[in-house]
């Protein structure tokens, strides 16, 4: 349980694998996910390591794999996830691996070079048989006299005035539909108007063979006259990509034609058919397997980079590891290569040996489905110094509770909840479909975290006793108001005699919700409660530095570090806080008119005025104590800023005049540069005492948050909920539906999610800057185990 508080303890291990098990016990250990190995060949090019020629092979296997789910999902087969975890193939798996995959890529590509070339000549006899039948309809209509007229001006003028035969040659072809405008002009400016275009569009789409989209194109046909005209007609036809086809001149061979082109068409599409369904048949059997052959491969390729970063025994049957591991797991690791070496079938054990270093271990939390969500928000800010305090355990409780005193509503907190529950419930539901969408899966994610905010919500809201902006009166109010009320308007007074009749058992008394002067009582309610969360915060942040100073047995850092920060905070922001509780119990509603600004009084606290007149003392002795607590924050200054640095420098010249006299290496010291520590404590300092003021003024955005939630939810209330309840009229029932379904998404779109959203990050900004800040240095690295689960969980992701 110890551990929950502080990072795992971890160790520097080496492992000596034999040659042929090797492999299967880096298997097990990457089933095992508990070791992090280090690269042992850093000046070694990858290209240069021993299983270089591996780690491509299955490079090429994963290429042919996602050619083969390509092709899979453009044919819209689902593939089948059965949850199955299989086994790492052995190393002479992966010939038979290599010719399945092979195999099945070569079939693949042959049906789809046929299946290209069949749908090529499917469209071109397609297009053939919109051009016959077509053309048919174009020489029909010729025979109409204003058209024979038309065409009559392509002939030469001396030849028409002569009456000679009138003989056009002609090409006919097909075009994208949207070509044909500027086509058109470009023959009319080329050919100076002496040709005519007859044009005409196919009614449904053809398919291009080669990218399978729908395409829409029109027929035509083109007559002109003369050689010339007719080479520069199948240039511009080249230019704008038209495919011409062979027409007949004559309605009998057009006819004769168009039978034998429907015959193909009717064969050929018959062979089409064959070979989809072929196809079909060959995807949905590697559909079926599609997911464990990745698996596979992607297991072998993640072995073999790991062994290329170990280093061989100059015997060449020998591989040496380093890796970092819990010491609570050694015992799995233990068994894990156990397990490997049987799998093998070797005689020889795998070493594990315990490394003595200097080197900063990886920091590793465990965490679980629960607890992962709170400690992704404290690394999110850092990872954590090795074995400092973890504040993840801690902000389990004090993140959602600050989040609900901004957020802080029953209603909206019971919508939160029952969302998150939804979540929570369904947990398993939900990760087995894997939604791909990133916003739903951060949601997600963030379950448990939503799940508590959620809860706290609904305890502040009961405490500010606001549900939708409403307050409940399940207590009777303690007040009794009926004397106060003026021209329909009530201004609580407590001090009007027997007014008040007593406390509100639980939150805020309901009629402070009509009163006017709500929100003057309201503000210094949430203030004073503001600062006193952020000091007990702050205060708890600087006491848990203790514990880290305690476990690194640094007890220059407890004496001129922590007792002066303690006392610092305590002497000034600490004293605010009991004199905000000595004030609410020293003046009752009688006296509380002659009661002292707390703000002026802490102000000239630091002034050493306590001769304002507007301003009386809140007890005897103030003056002395106050001026004691300040002399004592300032005095706290020099022990952190001067004294430390100059008892570190000391302790240094005495350990380097003990090496000396020893005959020592003083070159062994770690090195000290006074200049650069005294401006780090420096820095610290003035940071520190600097930030005791910022950040309880930072604080205060629980007031403001709180505040402004509470008064937009009461805005939309009066703005939009109360029109529908306020009408009488006969369709007030179907008015009010609608104003509720108005009501309903403006509450989840701006106070759900907006306003919590804003919550959210100003809360996650106190803990980062104003808590985490006192204690937590997260100058670490973290731990990355090699591990199949989070290897897969990257690929599938994807």
């Amino acid at each position: 349980m110890g551990e929950l508080f502080r990072s795992e303890e971890m160790t520097l291990a080496q492992l000596f694998l034999q040659s042929e098990a090797a492999y299967c016990c880096v298997s097990e250990l990457g089933e095992l996910g508990m070791v992090q190995f280090r690269d042992l060949n850093p000046d070694v090019n990858v290209f240069q390591r021993k299983f270089v020629n591996e780690v491509r092979r299955c490079e090429e296997m994963d290429r042919k794999l996602r050619f083969v789910e390509k092709e899979i999902k453009k044919a819209n087969i689902p593939t089948v996830d059965t949850g199955e975890n299989p086994e790492v193939p052995f190393p002479r798996d992966m010939i038979d691996l290599e010719a399945t995959f092979e195999k099945l890529e070569n079939e693949l590509k042959e049906i789809n070079t046929n299946q290209e070339a069949l749908k090529k000549n499917f469209l071109e006899l397609t297009e053939l048989k919109h051009i016959l039948r077509r053309t048919q309809q174009f020489f029909d209509e010729m025979e109409d006299p204003n058209l024979l007229e038309e065409s009559s001006s392509l002939l030469d003028p001396n030849e028409a005035g002569r009456g000679a035969p009138l003989r056009l040659g002609f090409v006919a072809g097909v075009i994208n539909r949207e070509r044909i405008p500027t086509f058109e002009r470009m023959l009319w400016r080329v050919c100076r108007g002496n040709v005519f275009l007859r044009q005409a569009e196919i009614e449904d789409p053809l398919e291009d063979p080669t990218t399978g989209d729908q395409v829409h194109k029109s027929v035509f046909i083109i007559f002109f006259q003369g050689d010339q005209l007719k080479n520069r007609v199948k240039k511009i036809c080249e230019g704008f990509r038209a495919s011409l086809y062979p027409c007949p001149e004559t309605p009998q061979e057009r006819k004769e034609m168009a039978a034998g082109v429907n015959t193909r068409i009717d064969d050929l599409q018959m062979v089409l058919n064959q070979t989809e369904d072929h196809r079909q048949r060959v995807l949905q059997a590697a559909a079926k397997t599609m997911r464990v052959w990745f698996i596979k491969v992607r297991k072998m390729k993640a072995i073999y980079h790991t062994l290329n970063l170990c280093n061989i025994d100059v015997t060449q049957k020998c591989l040496i590891a380093e890796v970092w591991c819990p010491v609570s797991d050694l015992d799995s690791i233990q068994f894990a290569l156990r397990r490997g070496t049987e799998r093998s079938g070797s005689t020889v054990p795998s070493i594990l040996n315990r490394m003595q270093t200097k080197q900063t271990p990886p920091t590793y939390n465990k965490t679980n489905k629960f607890t992962s969500g709170f400690q992704n928000i404290v690394d999110a800010y850092g990872i954590g110094t090795y074995r400092e305090i973890n504040p993840a355990p801690y902000t389990i409780i004090t993140f959602p509770f600050l989040f609900a005193v901004m957020f802080g509503d029953m209603g909206h907190g019971l919508l939160m909840t029952c969302a998150a529950l939804y979540l929570v419930i369904r947990e398993s539901r939900l990760l087995a479909q894997k939604n791909e969408n990133e916003m739903f899966n951060m949601v997600f994610a963030g379950r448990y975290i939503i799940l508590l905010m959620g809860v706290f919500s609904i305890y502040t809201g009961i405490i500010y006793n606001d549900c939708f902006s409403k307050s409940l009166n399940m207590f009777g109010s303690g007040w009794s108001v009926r004397p106060m009320f003026r021209n329909s308007v009530l201004q609580l007074n407590p001090a009007v005699p027997g007014v008040f009749e007593g406390p509100y058992p639980l939150g805020i008394d309901p009629i402070w919700n009509i009163a006017t002067n709500k929100l003057t009582f309201l503000n210094s309610f949430k203030m004073k409660m503001s600062v006193i969360l952020g000091v007990i915060h702050m205060l708890f942040g600087v006491t848990l530095s203790l514990f880290n100073h305690l476990y690194f047995k640094k007890p220059l850092n407890i004496f001129l570090g922590f007792i002066p920060e303690i006392v610092f905070m305590s002497s000034l922001f600490g004293y605010l806080v009991l004199l905000i509780f000595y004030k609410w119990t020293a003046y009752d509603a009688q006296t509380s008119k002659d009661a002292p600004s707390l703000l002026i009084a802490f102000i000239n606290m630091f002034l050493f005025n306590y001769s304002d007149p507007t301003n009386k003392p809140l007890y005897r002795g103030q003056m002395g104590i106050q001026s004691l607590l300040v002399l004592i924050a300032l005095a706290c200054v020099p022990c952190m800023l001067v004294v430390k640095t100059m008892i570190v420098r000391r302790q240094y010249l005495w350990k380097k005049h003990l090496s000396l006299s020893k005959l020592h290496n003083p070159a062994l010291l770690s090195p000290f540069n006074f200049t650069d520590f005294a401006v780090h404590q420096a820095i610290h300092t003035i940071e520190y005492c600097l930030g005791c003021i910022s950040n309880t003024a930072s604080y205060l955005r629980l007031w403001a948050l709180s505040l402004a939630h509470a008064q937009l939810s009461e805005v939309l209330w009066g703005m939009v909920m109360h029109l529908g309840l306020a009408s009488r009229s006969g369709g007030g029932f179907f008015g009010l539906s609608i104003i509720f379904s108005a009501f309903a998404t403006l509450t989840v779109c701006i106070l759900l999610i907006m306003e919590g959203l804003s919550a959210f990050l100003h809360a996650l900004r106190l803990h980062w800057v104003e808590f985490q800040n006192k204690f937590y240095t997260g100058q670490g690295f973290k731990f990355v185990p090699f591990s199949f689960e989070s290897i897969l969980e990257g690929r599938f992701d994807e």
